[in-house]
């Protein structure tokens, strides 16, 4: 690490401390200005033996405890790099190299399974019924949805799927590793409009390494990496495959393509049904459309396929407009005929 990095990130390490309460706002909005701290920390976190490691973990987890979301937002731009550090050491087996990000990882996590109060949340998802559109399918391409007894049962009704409560985590298992870690990309997601190019790269080289490492595509890939097999789950897979997604609509054409690809590839050795659903319905929603290659062209965003605005409906459709114009049109009519049958009729008695 270059002296001049080291001196930039010792800088951030003391100022942050004799910041008085007031200030930390205005601190905050000023963290973006500061154009060389954030390769400077990466260098740190890439490097497990530096000496600036603990520190710059325990300064990252201040932020994130000092509740202002700006701070928050910094320290999950880094999220994908621990996660790779924290994943590479421990199929090294030399978790002692990753001590102070493990302590990391966890408070980030035990902050966000619980509220303000300290009660633990649970989280609520609504399930997208495929009469509505969403972000992976438009009612429009499916065809005419049939009215079954069954459909017309449950049309207007939701699903919702909750998350939680988690469990508070002390240390990491095997066991409870990757319900950690997807729960932290869950985090990350949810905030992947504030963050950086940088951090989308990481998440995308983050996704490609934990699904090649000791396969055959490794060396496809000429990635000289560690070659230990990683494990995975299915969720943890379509967290990376959400973010990956973004990152692909955003200017990371070249990187999330690979990456997809990757997961992919993984899902489908390890025959994981929602990572493999999630990935090729992305996929295909992507297939011919031009995706911008500089995040520069535009505000941000996710590609999908809105209903056009114009009016769907057929001139000729019935309507109940149509109906009851339809009605006043046949009164009118027999009001008129009846008027002129009744006038014939006065004139001819007048002939006679």
């Amino acid at each position: 690490m270059l002296a001049m990095d080291q001196g930039v990130v010792e800088e951030w390490l003391s100022e942050y401390k004799t910041l008085p309460d007031s200030a930390v706002s205005t601190y905050a909005a000023s963290l973006k200005d500061k154009g060389a701290l954030v390769p400077a920390i990466y260098k740190v976190i890439r490097e497990n033996y530096s000496d600036l490691l603990e520190p710059v973990c325990h300064q990252l987890f201040e932020f994130y405890r000092s509740g202002e979301p700006q701070l928050q937002r910094f320290t999950l731009q880094f999220l994908p790099e621990l996660l790779w550090s924290l994943l590479s050491v421990s199929a090294a087996r030399d978790p002692h190299t990753s001590g102070c990000i493990e302590a990391l990882l966890l408070g980030i996590y035990n902050l966000e399974i619980v509220d303000k109060d300290g009660q633990s949340k649970v989280l609520s998802f609504t399930v997208p019924s495929l009469s509505k559109p969403s972000v992976y399918h438009e009612p429009s391409t499916i065809g005419s949805l049939a009215l079954t007894e069954g459909a017309l049962a449950n049309h207007g009704l939701t699903r919702v799927v909750y998350s939680g409560p988690h469990l508070q985590r002390e240390t990491f298992t095997a066991q409870n590793r990757f319900e950690v870690l997807t729960f932290l990309l869950q985090c990350y997601n949810a905030a992947l409009s504030y963050m950086t190019m940088t951090s989308l790269q990481s998440l995308c080289q983050l996704s490609s390494r934990v699904c090649i490492c000791g396969y055959p595509r490794q060396q496809m890939r000429r990635y000289k990496g560690i070659n230990t097999r990683m494990t995975v789950t299915s969720d943890f897979l379509v967290q990376l495959i959400t973010g990956i997604h973004y990152a692909l609509c955003n200017g990371e054409v070249e990187l999330g393509s690979k990456a997809l690809d990757d997961v992919l590839y993984r899902a489908q050795l390890e025959l994981l049904p929602e990572a493999l659903l999630v990935g090729n319905a992305i996929k295909s929603s992507l297939h011919g459309v031009a995706l911008k290659n500089n995040a520069k062209d535009g505000g941000r965003s996710i590609q999908v396929e809105i209903t056009p605005t114009s009016s769907r409906i057929s001139r000729n459709a019935v309507t109940s407009l149509s109906i009851r114009g339809h009605r006043w049109k046949r009164h009118e009519y027999l009001t008129d005929s009846l008027t002129r049958n009744v006038k014939k009729y006065c004139f001819i008695k007048t002939q006679s």
